[in-house]
C-alpha cells in the first residue's frame, strides 16, 4: 500500500524559470522595438516641421524698386536758376515686390530727399497692402522747398555744371504673417539722382535696397 502511494515528482523548477526569462526577454526586445518607432517618426516630425519652417513658411524680405522718377513743376529765372518761393515737384514711381505667400501689410511710408547732406523735401503716402507674390505699384510726389536749395553752398558749383545732384531715402514698414509665422519687415531704399536743369529731366539715377 505504501509503495502504491508513492509521491509524484515535481516538475523541474529550471523549466519555469527559463519560460519567465524567455518571456521577460520578449517583452524587453519589443519595447525597444516600440521606443525605437517612436523615436524615428518624432525624428521625421520635427525634420518635416523644420524643413516647412525654412521653405513654405520662410519670410522673405519685400523688394523695392525706383522705377524711374519725373519733374512735374520747375520754374526758372533766366532759364537756369530755379525761381525763389516756388517750390520743384518730383515724382517717384515705386514699386514693392511681395515674394511670399502672404501679404505685407505696410503702414505710412516715407521718402525724403537730400541736397548735399541737407534736408530739401519729404512725401508721406498712406498705408496699405501688396499681394502675396505680386508688384505694388504706388506714385510718391515729393515737393522740394528751393529757397533751402538756393541758401546751400554747393548751388553755384551745381549751376555751372547745370546739374543738380540729390539723395532720396525711401522707407516702408509693415507687419507680415504666413499662418504662424509673424515678422515684422522695414524694407529701405537709397537713391542717388542727377537733375538736368535745363532739360528738367532726371539724367541719372541709381537705387539700392539696404538690406
Amino acid at each position: 500500500m505504501g509503495e502504491r502511494e508513492q509521491a509524484r515528482p515535481l516538475a523541474p523548477v529550471a523549466d519555469h524559470q527559463s519560460s519567465g526569462e524567455g518571456a521577460s526577454r520578449h517583452q524587453k526586445k519589443r519595447g525597444r522595438k516600440c521606443c525605437a518607432f517612436t523615436a524615428v517618426i518624432v525624428v521625421i516630425l520635427v525634420t518635416a516641421i523644420v524643413a516647412v519652417r525654412f521653405t513654405v513658411f520662410r519670410v522673405k524680405d519685400p523688394i523695392i524698386k525706383m522705377n524711374g522718377v519725373t519733374v512735374s513743376r520747375l520754374e526758372l529765372t533766366n532759364g537756369t536758376i530755379p525761381k525763389s518761393g516756388v517750390n520743384i515737384s518730383l515724382i517717384a514711381d515705386v514699386s514693392v515686390k511681395n515674394p511670399n505667400l502672404a501679404s505685407f501689410k505696410y503702414s505710412n511710408t516715407t521718402t525724403t530727399l537730400y541736397y548735399h547732406g541737407q534736408m530739401v523735401g519729404e512725401a508721406r503716402n498712406g498705408p496699405g497692402h501688396a499681394r502675396p507674390r505680386r508688384t505694388m505699384r504706388m506714385n510718391v510726389s515729393v515737393d522740394i522747398i528751393t529757397d533751402r536749395i538756393m541758401s546751400n553752398p554747393s548751388l553755384n558749383v551745381d549751376f555751372i555744371s547745370g546739374i543738380l545732384s540729390m539723395n532720396a531715402y525711401t522707407r516702408v514698414p509693415g507687419r507680415m504673417k504666413i499662418v504662424v509665422v509673424k515678422r515684422n519687415i522695414v524694407v529701405e531704399m537709397n537713391c542717388s539722382m542727377a537733375l538736368n536743369i535745363t532739360t528738367q529731366q532726371i539724367q541719372t539715377q541709381e537705387c539700392k535696397q539696404k538690406r
